[in-house]
Formats: structure tokens, C-alpha cells, sequence
């Protein structure tokens, strides 16, 4: 077991737990967006960034894959976490304005402007999509293409790989809503992307709607 501090608080957790995931284990509160818990952490929007002092070297790290140390000290909200926070939201929100978990982040952190120019887009390049139909559906139908400002998330040619089997993972996981399915029924349906596909029933219950009420319920964004 190792022994650490978050916040002054004394905690003891087991070897390669995450320092996000023993806060969790206060009770105190630290935003993401790339991470959900049945998903391996990724790291990728560092808005749960937090202060670490280990062998008295002082530095920001990423809470979700940053794992704890013995004696370990923790801080969640220092002034320099804020305005770290506060400085990627604030780029988050320029590439994606219209977000309503990016207001609401925004509302918490006290981010009352953005200083950079705005872009009319929906994908935060969190990458939950492409790392849940991979490691839970196994099927990696969709991938990162491009890099820099042209990243973007999608199958192929922007097309619905033939392997997809409409699911609806990546919309579940989704924490910005970039991903949308039109509703599964008897006849093939839409992709987000513009190409058909057959529906395939849950592996779990049977069910070929998009809420099926069984444990594929637990791929909800973790808000």
C-alpha cells in the first residue's frame, strides 16, 4: 500500500493507483474530460491537472495517468492548477463554443471570456471514441487522422467503416455530444458519418435500441 497527501489529507491506496483516482477516494473533486472510468486513462484534455512535490521537486502533471509514490503530496487547487485550468477550458471553448459541458465547466472554474479566436466545432479531441471501440467493442472502427489544427476523429474517408456495427459506444462516451445516432430500428439506419449499416443486437441483453437497460449503461459519459 502506498501512503500519500491530497490537500493535507492523509490517504493509503494500492501500488498504480492514479492520483485522480485516490482524490476520488476523498471525495474531492477534480474536472476531466478524456477520462472515464472503465476506459484506460489517455491524459489528452489536462483540465484535471493538479501540483505534485515528490523528492521535493514541485510540478504539474496530469492526475489521470500521473500514478501515486510513497509520500506523494498532492495539490488540487493551488493558484497555478487554476489558471492552468482555466487557460485550456478557455481553449476548449474557442474550438468548441457551443458546448454545453465546456459552459458548464466554464461556469465552475470562473472562466467568464475566451481571449482566442472561436471555431464552429464539436469535437474536443478527447479521443473516448476511438479508445472505447477499440478496448470495449473491438472493433477500432474509428481512428485519429491529421495532425495539428487538422486533427480530427472518424472512420476512414469519413465514411462508416463496413466493420462498424452501429452500437452506439462512441455516442454513450461521448462527452460533447459530437457523435450522434439516429435512432436503431427494424430497416438499417444513418451513421453520424452518412453510411449505413445493419443493426446488431447488445451482446449483453439482447436489445437492439440505443439504451438498452443492461450494464452498457455504465459507458455514459462519467460526468
Amino acid at each position: 500500500m502506498i501512503k500519500l497527501t491530497i490537500d493535507g489529507k492523509k490517504i493509503e491506496v494500492k501500488e498504480n493507483t492514479t492520483v485522480l483516482d485516490a482524490a476520488k477516494k476523498l471525495g474531492i473533486y477534480i474536472p476531466t474530460l478524456c477520462y472515464h472510468s472503465i476506459i484506460k486513462p489517455y491524459g489528452a484534455c489536462r483540465l484535471c491537472l493538479v501540483e505534485v512535490v515528490e523528492n521535493e521537486r514541485k510540478q504539474l502533471v496530469a492526475s489521470c495517468i500521473h500514478p501515486v509514490s510513497e509520500g506523494l503530496k498532492v495539490y488540487t487547487n493551488t493558484e497555478e492548477v487554476q489558471q492552468t485550468r482555466k487557460m485550456t477550458l478557455e481553449l476548449l471553448l474557442a474550438r468548441c463554443p457551443n458546448s454545453e459541458i465546456l459552459k458548464k465547466l466554464a461556469s465552475q472554474l470562473g472562466v467568464k471570456k475566451v481571449r482566442f479566436e472561436s471555431r464552429d466545432d464539436d469535437c474536443i479531441l478527447c479521443g473516448l471514441c476511438v479508445r472505447a471501440c477499440e478496448e470495449i467493442v473491438g472493433i477500432g472502427a474509428i481512428s485519429f487522422a491529421y495532425r495539428g489544427d487538422k486533427r480530427e476523429t472518424g472512420p476512414p474517408f469519413k465514411r462508416a467503416a463496413s466493420i462498424c456495427i452501429g452500437c452506439g459506444t462512441c455516442a454513450y462516451v461521448c462527452p460533447t455530444g459530437a457523435i450522434k445516432l439516429t435512432e436503431i430500428v427494424d430497416t438499417p439506419t444513418q451513421h453520424y458519418w452518412e453510411s449505413p449499416f445493419k443493426k446488431v443486437k447488445c451482446r449483453i441483453c439482447g436489445d437492439y435500441n440505443l439504451e438498452p437497460e443492461c450494464d452498457s449503461d455504465l459507458l455514459k459519459y462519467d460526468d
